[in-house]
């Protein structure tokens, strides 16, 4: 009855976690699509911040922190981060670039052993 309750337990844990290792997965693969990853790397500083420290400053559900990324995304930006400034990427479609900040955002929830220090 244990091992069974047990099971049952897990499975359903798995369900509820499909949806967010689904979101990640298809996050990093995007980023690494757009070339997102020659700078940036999801938990250290490269050229540009970690992802999960520009997740960390727009924390708490600013307003408009996903278009404010999307637009920084697809227009570049300069003096926020550092003395180098983000070349626009204008490839990156207004949708896909939604897609990225959604993502990026999300991993502010990832907890402090995946929070990199710039």
């Amino acid at each position: 009855m244990v091992a069974r309750s047990l099971s049952v337990l897990l499975c359903l844990l798995s369900m509820a976690l499909a949806p967010f290792a689904h979101a990640q997965m298809v996050g990093v693969e995007l980023a690494r699509a757009k070339n997102c990853l020659s700078c940036h790397q999801v938990d250290k500083k490269v050229v540009g911040p970690a992802m999960t420290v520009i997740a960390q400053r727009f924390a708490g559900g600013q307003e408009g922190a996903q278009n404010y990324l999307a637009q920084t995304i697809r227009n570049g930006g300069r003096g926020r981060w550092g003395p180098v400034p983000m070349p626009a990427q204008p490839q990156v479609s207004p949708a896909d670039a939604q897609l990225l900040a959604a993502w990026i955002l999300s991993l502010a929830d990832t907890g402090p052993e995946t929070q990199a220090k710039e």
